[in-house]
């Protein structure tokens, strides 16, 4: 089987690993790729907005299976383009995309569907921002309406900041705020079928104790002990399969990585958010977990045969994943400085450095390139035996300005928003 892998984060660097290790994988390209998925795939140039020549590079190379990973390439219509030249492609067209690419949108289809999620308000005006903040009070959770990169929530007790970032949104959904811990759970659809993987939890926030901005992640870890019995089905049952079927119903069928961010608190389980692809930084435990060949899962979804691929298994034990961030992470990341002991770390016991903002200088060194440098992730018979190796793999990497959380899976069940 011919893969195209189609982003160059971290997130495609976990997938591009776990697409290589099966045996059915004859040949893995990426577009564009980092450094780290070098080692396993040939890169390729290309504009990844540009559903034609992403199409076009999956036709030149014959490719069997087209995996969009990032939100943007999705929202864009990528996924479309390539199921127009009659290539499989594991990724929702642009319409069912807009679940990720419109908080507004997510909105209608849960309130069609009978999702619980938080109340919320959308608000295209200053006087709309006002009402709304006054209607819910603090902490105030003011989310931008579109693609923020991980980077387009607020959740603030100051109502100056949380003005402040409705003003630079051109539209908003200020909503209540919802306590409890956050989970993330990931499903593999076709459309029809909806195939759960593990719980994950990520960890926001860019500071030990969940203080500072929120970011696109700064760590996360599976499995999730601390979850009751047949929390997984009731999601499925409540939240991911009554989503699946309304964008059925109107006409655009869900086919890709649908991911629930998901808040335990005293009401039960409700929506934070959903996104429309494997989400960042949960993928990389997650993928390091799994058993089950995943190109053969991801061709089954793609092609509407989700009922027929093999079940999925998962390795016993758990893994965590830490984010190494530059300098200035999430406003301004600094860039260009020498990462220093990657093959230290991965010299390792079950330690990976799954690569995301990096880059090659002209000498051929790693560089920093992105926020988020690296997620350096490892595996172990308990959580408590992969989070220390993980902060070990840590310990081992250097760059200028580096920065990461020290309390990643640290015993807390209660990830902040």
């Amino acid at each position: 089987m011919r893969v195209l892998l189609v982003g160059g984060g971290g997130r495609e660097h976990a997938l591009a690993r776990a697409l290589a290790r099966d045996p059915e994988v004859t040949e893995l390209h990426a577009v564009p790729g980092n450094p780290g998925i070098a080692a396993l795939a040939t890169l390729h140039g290309g504009d990844v907005l540009d559903g034609t020549a992403v199409s076009d590079l999956a036709g030149r190379l014959g490719a069997d299976l087209v995996v969009v990973g990032p939100e943007a390439p999705l929202v864009a219509g990528v996924a479309d383009a390539v199921r127009s030249k009659g290539i499989a492609c594991f990724g929702p067209g642009a319409e069912a995309a807009r679940i990720e690419g419109s908080k507004a949108f997510a909105k209608e289809i849960m309130a069609a569907a009978g999702v619980p999620t938080a109340l919320a308000r959308i608000c295209d005006t200053a006087d709309e921002v006002e009402e709304a903040l006054d209607a819910y009070g603090p902490p105030y959770v003011v989310k931008d309406d579109a693609l923020a990169a991980g980077k387009g929530v607020v959740v603030t007790r100051d109502r100056d900041v949380a003005v402040a970032h409705a003003m630079a949104c051109r539209r908003v959904v200020i909503e209540e705020f919802l306590d409890g811990p956050e989970v993330s759970l990931f499903a593999v659809c076709d459309g029809v079928s909806v195939v759960p993987m593990l719980p994950a939890q990520d960890f926001k926030r860019l500071r030990d104790g969940d203080d500072g901005p929120n970011t696109g992640g700064m760590g996360a870890y599976a499995p999730l002990e601390w979850l009751s019995a047949g929390f997984v089905e009731e999601v499925v049952d409540v939240v991911l399969r009554p989503c699946v079927d309304e964008l059925r119903r109107r006409g655009s069928p869900f086919i890709g990585l649908l991911y629930a961010g998901l808040a335990l608190g005293e009401q039960g389980v409700r929506v934070i958010e959903f996104n429309a692809r494997f989400g960042d930084p949960e993928t990389q435990p997650l993928l390091e977990l799994l058993e089950t060949p995943l190109a053969g899962v991801l061709l089954a979804a793609a092609k509407g045969r989700l009922d027929r691929a093999e079940p999925l298994r998962w390795r016993s034990g758990a893994a965590v994943a830490v984010v190494m961030a530059a300098d200035g992470y999430p406003q301004a990341p600094r860039k260009d400085d020498t990462v220093h002991g990657l093959a230290d770390a991965e010299a390792l016991d079950e330690v990976v450095v799954l690569q995301a903002g990096t880059a090659l200088s002209d000498d051929g060194e790693i560089v920093t390139a992105g926020g988020r440098v690296l997620a350096v992730t490892a595996t172990g018979v308990s959580v408590a035996e992969a989070r220390e190796r993980a902060y070990a793999g840590v310990g081992c990497i250097s760059f200028d300005g580096a920065r990461w959380r020290t309390d990643i899976a640290g015993g807390s069940a209660d990830a902040g928003q």
